[in-house]
């Protein structure tokens, strides 16, 4: 594609995505194809001759569009978001363009160098510990996703406990980490590939309001420690997937410090929140915590992927994981002046992530992140306060933020059948959880374009919907 060809097609593309963004509210939310429906409208060989771009993109449309699940749609109440923004997706277009590979300092200076300054400056943004900034021993990195955070941090704390060794010579059988039963499932999926074996990670009860029991915490490192087991690590959570529990990572954080455990804070979603004053004390004990993370690609207009995760002793994380062949010594590298972050992370190459993210924060600035993440908090308050007056539906847990857990007075089945009613016609996509045994829907307010009027009629649609099956229930 010769450059003036690539501009033509590239205004032509950024216009697709505007039209896109102008019309997604009005599509169906949730993807209405059945298994193996997409594949079957594809050519079952791959073309022998060039197509032309037109019949490319118009297959945008044709073939691709019916098969998605809009996220960016104002209605996508699903999950946590995954939201977008003009600038994030314009930083995006800028990276690919210049597709450089910024494993070392050295293979493009101005890769690390920016991610080094812009993760500084989110540290400063939501209040974060010191020790967690460049300028001391610890310092932040974009990884692709929480879970390549808590298995990174998992995997220093196993060095750290064995002394370095286990990279050397492999594992006992001995150590030991923790999180609650509520905790997002990589902890697990990340004591499985570090190692560890999922029998030596204790899931901690919780309390009513589904945030781990540090008391529990205790006497479960102290009945491993009398059986000859190593406790080596525990991720506390700030916004669990299914409620939005919130740990208490002060409580956590002084066991941890007794028993000489690393901590690893998972704020996946929540972190978000700290760019508000009023919202900082989901943060309250992190200056405890020896890793912390969270994903600016999920509620700071950032597209996936993007996760910041910082540390306090970057040494540990880069003895951990560095390996240095002679195709990549290099004079800056031996020089010990620059950071190198393929020693940050599990793969050794790395996109230019950090320029989406520097594009979001300049053209938001602060005081504009702030606002959208109050209004969504608002909005999210508000839908409780007509759950909390209603007579047909209860709250399930008091809301701290973004995140309603609700259930119609019917039972599980009703519930069940409420949500698939719901899902179904296309205007609003909400999912569910367990919550206490029971049956729990969930209402998350945190996409980029959610408005008051998105949230209403989410809320009439759900009170409408109850009443045709509590009417057909009945007749």
């Amino acid at each position: 594609m010769q450059p003036e060809e690539f501009r033509r097609w590239g205004h032509a593309v950024v216009d697709w995505i505007a039209d896109y963004q102008q019309r997604v509210a009005a599509l169906p939310v949730l993807s209405t194809v059945q298994p193996g429906q997409v594949r079957a409208t594809l050519p079952p060989e791959p073309p022998r001759q060039a197509e032309p771009f037109d019949a490319i993109l118009a297959d945008i449309d044709k073939l691709i569009l019916p098969g998605l699940t809009h996220w960016q749609s104002p209605n996508f109440f699903a999950f946590f978001p995954a939201n977008n923004s003009g600038p994030s997706i314009l930083g995006e277009l800028l990276a690919a363009g210049l597709g450089v590979q910024g494993m070392l300092w050295a293979t493009s200076p101005a890769c690390t160098e920016l991610e080094t300054h812009v993760l500084d400056w989110l540290a400063d943004m939501l209040a974060l510990p010191a020790r967690f900034k460049s300028a001391g021993a610890g310092g932040g990195v974009i990884q692709d996703a929480a879970s390549s955070a808590v298995l990174c941090a998992l995997l220093a704390a196993r060095e750290r406990a064995t002394g370095f060794r286990s990279n050397e010579h492999g594992l006992d059988g001995r150590l030991v980490a923790y999180t609650s039963t509520q905790a997002h499932s990589s902890v697990e999926k990340a004591v499985k590939i570090a190692g560890l074996g999922r029998a030596n990670l204790r899931q901690i009860e919780v309390d009513d309001r589904f945030a781990m029991h540090a008391d529990l915490l205790a006497q479960q490192i102290a009945r491993d420690l009398e059986a000859g087991l190593k406790p080596c690590f525990v991720s506390a959570t700030v916004g669990t997937t299914s409620s939005n529990g919130m740990d208490p990572l002060p409580e956590i954080g002084r066991i941890c410090r007794e028993h000489g455990l690393w901590l690893h804070v998972d704020g996946a979603m929540c972190g978000t929140a700290a760019l508000c004053p009023e919202f900082r004390h989901v943060h309250k004990g992190l200056e405890l915590a020896d890793s912390y993370a969270f994903n600016p690609h999920k509620w700071m207009f950032t597209n996936f992927d993007c996760d910041c995760f910082y540390v306090a002793d970057r040494a540990a994380l880069i003895r951990t994981l560095s390996v240095l062949p002679e195709y990549l010594r290099n004079k800056a590298t031996e020089s010990g002046a620059v950071i190198d972050y393929r020693d940050w992370q599990v793969p050794l190459g790395r996109r230019f992530r950090a320029l989406k993210l520097w594009f979001v924060i300049r053209h938001y600035g602060i005081e504009g992140l702030q606002y959208h993440v109050r209004r969504h908090v608002q909005l999210a308050q508000e839908f409780a306060g007509w759950v909390a007056a209603s007579r047909e539906f209860r709250l399930s847990v008091p809301p701290p933020l973004n995140l309603v857990c609700f259930a119609h007075v019917g039972g599980d089945d009703f519930n069940r059948r409420l949500l698939e009613r719901v899902n179904q016609t296309g205007r609003v996509y909400l999912s569910h959880t367990v919550l206490r045994g029971r049956y729990t829907l969930r209402l998350c307010v945190g996409q980029t374009h959610t408005e008051a009027e998105h949230v209403r009629e989410a809320w009439e649609l759900l009170q409408s919907a109850a009443a045709d099956l509590a009417a057909r229930a009945s007749s």
